[in-house]
Order: C-alpha cells, then sequence, then structure tokens
C-alpha cells in the first residue's frame, strides 16, 4: 500500500468521523463539549486500527467524558465509516485527548504574560527586536 492511498484513507476518515461525531453521537458526555474537533487520525500499516485525535474545549473532566463517550461508541461509529469510505474492514477506532493545543495555547498565554510584564517594566520589546533584527545582536 502506498503512503498516498493510507494518508487519503487518514483524511477521508477524519472527515467522516467529525460528521458522525457531530451528527449521529448522542452520548451526553460527548454532547457535554463546548467544541469537539478531530485534529488527527493516524493509520497503522495495514489501516486495521486508526489513532484518533480529538481536540476538545472545555476542562479535563468534560474532556475525560467526551473520550470515553467516543471509545464507547466506537464499535457503533466503524460500520457507518467503513460503508461510507467504501473500506472492506472498518478500522478499529482509538480515541485519545490532543493536548498539543492545548499546550500551543498555554505557551501562547506565557508568552504575553511575560511581554505584558516587560511593558509594565517599561521596556518596549518591539524596538528590542527591531534592534536585534538591524546587526544579529541583543
Amino acid at each position: 500500500m502506498s503512503a498516498a492511498r493510507k494518508a487519503r484513507v487518514e483524511h477521508a476518515l477524519k472527515e467522516a468521523l467529525q460528521a458522525a461525531i457531530t451528527q449521529d453521537v448522542k452520548d451526553p458526555r460527548v454532547r457535554a463539549a463546548t467544541l469537539l474537533t478531530v485534529s488527527k487520525v493516524e493509520l497503522n500499516v495495514d489501516l486495521s486500527v486508526a489513532n484518533v485525535y480529538i481536540s476538545v474545549v472545555g476542562d479535563d473532566a468534560t474532556a475525560d467524558g467526551v473520550i470515553a463517550g467516543l471509545q464507547k461508541a466506537a464499535g457503533f461509529l466503524r460500520g457507518p465509516i467503513a460503508r461510507e469510505l467504501s473500506l472492506q474492514r472498518a478500522p478499529e477506532l482509538r480515541f485519545s485527548h490532543d493536548l498539543s493545543i492545548d499546550m500551543s495555547e498555554k505557551l501562547a498565554a506565557i508568552v504575553k504574560e511575560d511581554e505584558d510584564r516587560a511593558r509594565a517594566a517599561g521596556r518596549d520589546l518591539a524596538a528590542e527586536r527591531a534592534d536585534k533584527g538591524k546587526d544579529g545582536k541583543p
């Protein structure tokens, strides 16, 4: 199997799962999330297992509930997804919380806080950055 086919199936699976979770999964734990996104799907070599990464807006308890609800709905989602994508065998769906978006938000908050502290201390960050760019030295 080619890497291009695997990438196509991963993308199609991501789109189909996003639609199916939004429309078909009625579990109240999954519905409790303010925003739920299928951020990434990774298939193993023989396409038998799909690791599905879910980004959840909400606290950790909500995210844990969403993942538990999706794990419970995994069997329910397999058949329709396989039929929609014309796959002979539906991959086993393994859901996990995607923490990368949370991490990038935390890093952005740290940078903003640092910039706010610098401004409060009277430093002009824009001027410092411009000066660094001119001669390459701090």
